[in-house]
């Protein structure tokens, strides 16, 4: 049997608050999840200001960040590459602002961030990620 690092309630409300931080920081209104490896919802703020659909897509770039086990950049720059054909995969978002928890070696989740240029909320969900990662 093998075992692995779960994300719990505590983890997931510590990166909830860095990548909240990080946002409120630099003054950006922006929505941001957590999920765990299965691309489940485990917490989720949309800050003051943040637009409802940003709820939305910060959990959808989340849930593909978990499941495909990279940042969503990479699905934004194979589509931008001109692999349109990509857009067909079973994915739930192709936009940059999604990225995975590493504990280790295993992704045991992702953060996801709407709201803002897809950079900055990449920049506020990597903020997330580092707080437990290792």
């Amino acid at each position: 049997m093998q075992t692995k690092p779960v994300l719990g309630a505590a983890e997931a409300h510590r990166i909830l608050e860095a990548a909240r931080d990080e946002a409120q920081r630099n003054g950006w209104a922006v929505a941001i999840a957590v999920v765990d490896d299965g691309g489940h919802p485990l917490a989720l703020a949309r800050l003051d200001g943040a637009a409802p659909l940003s709820a939305y897509i910060a959990e959808e770039k989340a849930r593909t960040a978990a499941l495909g086990r990279r940042e969503t950049k990479v699905y934004e720059d194979m589509v931008n590459g001109g692999r349109a054909a990509f857009l067909s995969a079973p994915l739930c978002t192709t936009l940059e602002g999604g990225v995975p928890v590493i504990v280790g070696a295993v992704v045991v989740g992702a953060v996801g961030v709407s709201g803002v240029k897809s950079d900055q909320d990449a920049q506020i969900a990597s903020a997330g990620a580092r707080c437990v990662a290792a």
